[in-house]
């Protein structure tokens, strides 16, 4: 790794983004393993509605935290349910949401999508100070490609940032930016990792969520996780190092790592303070 890439790893290491499931005793364990300058996304639970969500992240809010709610269309049952939901984050001083279709079959309302709840918060005046939306570097499985594409490019008039999911091959994720960027997309894209995980953790989580849940969970993630249960194990390192040169490119404007932590966030941090004091010892 050049120098200048090592600098750009460093850099995007030292303003990560965490992501948790609501599930009980998470904001403890957030005051427990993560320094105040880590934001924690909270994501939307299918089973447990928007109120698990809120609740999280009215939580993290109250221990100073910078906290990132998402927001899922297909959870939410109105107009009247949005602002309510927007309000309740307001009075947490909570000004950021990831906007997501979510992965529930039968939505709540007239919500499909991430673009109809993104229309109506602007048509309501539900805005946030920034908003982010999900991209795709491979296939998402539910959605035509076509579909994820022009969705982006619909999006992109109300939104901040991208996230992406989770992608195993660095060069793919590199070449998914630069066609996002020939679409005329200039948004910054947080590259989406999964964090430093123990697979049996992770089992057990997906038990924790219910069996409905658990198979959409397995279905939707069906194309990594071999990679987080093959033998000897996963680290997130390969792909944040591999990484490096798209983050060192300015025209690429990879603004850092979102990652998914699945609730393991002791072994992750554990992991990102290590290769922090690696790559800042060799730079």
């Amino acid at each position: 790794m050049r120098a200048a890439e090592a600098e750009a790893v460093v850099a995007a290491l030292r303003r990560p983004r965490y992501e948790v499931l609501p599930l009980d005793g998470i904001a403890d364990s957030v005051a427990e393993h993560l320094p105040d300058d880590v934001t924690i996304t909270v994501t939307a639970s299918p089973s447990k509605g928007m109120a698990s969500t809120l609740t999280v992240a009215e939580s993290l809010a109250g221990q100073g935290r910078h906290v990132v709610p998402h927001i899922a269309a297909r959870l939410i049952s109105d107009e009247v349910h949005l602002k309510d939901v927007v309000q309740r984050l307001a009075n947490r001083g909570i000004q950021e949401a990831f906007v997501i279709a979510g992965d529930v079959k039968e939505p709540a309302g007239r919500f499909q999508g991430a673009l109809d709840l993104l229309t109506a918060m602007a048509e309501a005046d539900c805005r946030l100070e920034r908003v982010g939306i999900a991209g795709y570097p491979q296939s998402h499985p539910f959605i035509d490609d076509d579909v994820t594409i022009q969705s982006m490019w619909d999006k992109r008039r109300f939104a901040s940032y991208i996230v992406s999911q989770i992608c195993f091959r660095p060069k793919v994720v590199a070449g998914w930016v630069r066609r996002v960027r020939r679409r005329g997309v200039d948004l910054p894209v947080h590259v989406g990792v999964p964090g430093a995980l123990d697979p049996a953790r992770l089992v057990r989580i997906s038990s924790r969520i219910g069996v409905e849940a658990s198979a959409r969970f397995a279905k939707h993630h069906a194309t990594w996780l071999p990679h987080l249960l093959r033998i000897g194990g996963y680290h997130p390192g390969l792909l944040v190092e591999g990484l490096a040169p798209s983050l060192a490119d300015p025209n690429d404007r990879v603004a850092g790592f979102h990652f998914y932590t699945f609730n393991e966030l002791a072994r992750t941090e554990r992991w990102r303070q290590q290769t922090l004091a690696r790559l800042s010892a060799s730079a």
